[in-house]
């Protein structure tokens, strides 16, 4: 990819950065693609895109790029995290989602803040080398003593360069409430949504390019009382952002929605008025019919985490039922410790590989489906459908330059199947509100062997601490 500067702009004038001779997919209503073509940045938005070169007589171009051997898209959307996990991979390898949660919630009680943001930025910095510009966490594990961690997760993610949303997390149902956390790990009821509110007045930012959103988060019907679910979907709504939750994820967890309230989780969560368009719950794989219908009536959205359901044996979520019954869906990395990778970009290979091993076989998903799911159904769960998730004239420039004219890549004449069926393609720049974040697959705002350094030390500290513990 060649690049030249002009660096003589006057004073107060709007910067623009030119990409010329690139495939383009735009992932717009319309599926819109050019095999060669141009997009315009002008500040922190898209002015053009189209076929052929940019237009002449642009003013203040500060960067030009050939991009010829390139695609171009809509940066990645995260939709379901955990950062945290970051410091404690590779553990419980062998376990179900319920036995994964006994094993190590000792372990993720001892967090701090310290800890949390090494983990941020190991997360996030994995993640953007792979092509996010959105990313997400849901941090719901708040030790008590353990300092201030939702600023420690939004502080990592400023640093990094990357648009952000926190779903503050939640617990109140510990051990002695026939929880699974430890009791020290947990809030109360009142402690938990007035910390909730406080994190949104302070971090949340409403505005059309904002950097840093917050969405209200309980963390999932086994682990939270039905009151902190109810007040929790009030607050959120008085407070005007999105709810985040644990839906539906595996087998026990039916059980245990029946056994305990008398309903199925979708029932369960639309008594507690948690469906809704401005809801989205990550897994959704154990959905019956009725289930489904209810997500599409309310427009309910859905993070699709195919690796980490895969790794914990949780089953295959009904992706092709919901898309075609017009549920957003979107994909989410989920915790590491679920998923040791953390690279959103594999996800869209893997969601495409793994619903094809269930009911609807080879028609499940096709490459443009799951590049989809991974950019602008992502967008549409996390309520920005207007501003990110597709290439188009007046939305955010969130977007990436995938290299596919390597040995990876070169064979394979269509730009869109040799990003989802091929190897994970190298990143050779990503752009966040108009600002690079990466290049040439390394990130700008971040050293990685600090950061690979620092994770390695907290982990290290993390795993002394849970053992003298």
């Amino acid at each position: 990819m060649a690049a030249s500067a002009t660096p003589s702009t006057p004073e107060g004038a709007v910067e623009r950065i030119v990409i010329e001779n690139a495939a383009i997919a735009t992932v717009d209503a319309n599926d819109t693609e050019y095999a060669s073509g141009y997009v315009v940045v002008a500040g922190n938005k898209i002015e053009s895109i189209g076929a052929g070169k940019a237009p002449e007589g642009l003013a203040n171009v500060v960067r030009r790029v050939d991009a010829t051997g390139h695609l171009v898209t809509p940066g990645l959307v995260n939709t379901h995290h955990h950062f945290y996990q970051w410091i404690t991979r590779g553990l419980a390898t062998d376990h179900n989602l319920f036995n994964w949660l006994v094993a190590l919630y000792p372990t993720w009680a001892r967090i701090d803040e310290q800890m949390t943001y090494a983990a941020a930025q190991g997360s996030l910095g994995m993640m953007a080398r792979g092509g996010v510009t959105t990313a997400m966490d849901h941090h719901y594990v708040f030790p008590r003593g353990s300092g201030d961690l939702s600023g420690s997760i939004i502080r990592a993610a400023s640093e990094m360069g990357v648009r952000f949303t926190l779903a503050r997390g939640s617990m109140d149902r510990s051990e002695k409430d026939g929880g699974l956390p430890p009791d020290f790990a947990v809030e109360t009821l009142d402690g938990a949504l007035a910390a909730t509110e406080e994190t949104v007045r302070k971090h949340h930012d409403a505005s059309f390019d904002a950097m840093t959103q917050v969405a209200v988060a309980p963390c999932s019907p086994f682990s939270v009382s039905t009151e902190l679910l109810k007040q929790g979907a009030e607050l959120a709504r008085r407070l005007g952002v999105r709810l985040h939750t644990h839906g539906s994820e595996t087998v026990e967890e039916e059980k245990f929605c029946h056994e305990l309230f008398g309903m199925g989780p979708t029932d369960y969560f639309e008594s507690t008025g948690w469906l809704g368009e401005d809801v989205w719950m990550a897994h959704c794989v154990h959905m019956n019919d009725s289930d489904i219908e209810a997500f599409a009536r309310t427009k309910t959205g859905v993070a699709h985490c195919p690796s980490s359901n895969a790794r914990l044996a949780a089953g295959i979520a009904r992706v092709p039922d919901m898309l075609k019954a017009g549920v957003p869906v979107g994909l989410g990395v989920d915790g590491t410790a679920s998923n040791e990778s953390g690279e959103l970009h594999t996800e869209l290979r893997n969601a495409l590989l793994i619903n094809r091993l269930g009911a609807h076989k080879e028609a499940a998903l096709n490459a443009r489906q799951a590049l989809r799911l991974g950019t602008y159904g992502g967008a549409q769960v996390l309520g920005r459908a207007t501003q990110i998730g597709s290439l188009e004239a007046g939305k955010l420039a969130d977007l990436v330059l995938w290299k596919i004219d390597g040995i990876g890549h070169a064979s394979i004449a269509d730009p869109v199947t040799a990003i989802v069926f091929g190897a994970a393609a190298p990143v050779t720049l990503s752009l966040v509100n108009g600002k690079p974040v990466v290049e040439n697959g390394t990130l700008l705002h971040a050293d990685e062997d600090a950061i690979a350094r620092s994770t390695r030390e907290q982990a290290q500290r993390l795993a002394r601490i849970a053992a003298e513990s």
